[in-house]
C-alpha cells in the first residue's frame, strides 16, 4: 500500500467513527423491555444536556443587567466624545477620539458597566490618548468619580418625581 492509500483509509475510518459517535439514542426505549420507572430515569438523565455555554458559566440568552443611571451618566459626562458603539446588553460604551473643553489633548474612552448596582465596583473606565498611551490613573479616577456623581444626581432627580 502506498502512503496516500494509508492516509486516505485512515481518514475515512476516522470520519466514519466520528459520524457514528454523533448518533444518539431515542428517549424512549423499546416497548416492553424495561420497567416504566427505569425508562423515566433514562429520560431524566438524557434531558440534562450540556452545551458550549456551560463551559463559560452562561447561557446564550443570558443578559447582563446594566444600571441605567450609570449608563446615562457615562453618556452625559463623556458627551464631548463621539460614540462609536454601544451595547446596552453587555454594558459597553466605546467612543472615538475627542477633545474635552479647555484641553488640547484628544482622548478616547471605553466604559464597561458590569453590575446593576449603583456602585464604584460596577463601573470600569479606560482612557487613551491619541498616541495610544493610557491616561494616568488619577485622570481615569476623576472621570469615574464624575460619572458616579452624575449617576447619583440622576437617581435623586428621578426619586423626586
Amino acid at each position: 500500500m502506498t502512503l496516500h492509500k494509508i492516509v486516505k483509509t485512515t481518514l475515512i475510518g476516522v470520519l466514519c467513527f466520528g459520524l457514528a459517535a454523533c448518533g444518539g439514542r431515542s428517549k424512549s426505549g423499546p416497548s416492553g423491555t424495561a420497567p416504566q420507572e427505569f425508562n423515566n430515569d433514562i429520560d431524566a438523565a438524557q434531558s440534562t444536556t450540556s452545551s458550549f455555554f456551560d463551559l463559560f458559566g452562561g447561557t446564550p440568552d443570558q443578559k447582563v443587567q446594566v444600571n441605567r443611571y450609570l449608563w446615562n451618566a457615562s453618556l452625559d459626562v463623556l458627551e464631548f466624545l463621539p460614540v462609536q458603539s454601544v451595547d446596552p446588553f453587555t454594558g459597553v460604551i466605546v467612543t472615538g477620539y475627542g477633545t474635552p473643553p479647555g484641553s488640547g489633548r484628544s482622548y478616547r474612552a471605553t466604559v464597561h458597566i458590569k453590575d446593576p448596582a449603583l456602585d464604584a465596583r460596577s463601573l470600569n473606565v479606560s482612557l487613551q490618548t491619541k498616541g495610544g498611551r493610557p491616561v494616568s490613573a488619577s485622570t481615569t479616577r476623576a472621570v469615574e468619580d464624575a460619572i458616579l456623581s452624575r449617576a447619583r444626581q440622576l437617581r435623586i432627580a428621578d426619586k423626586n418625581l
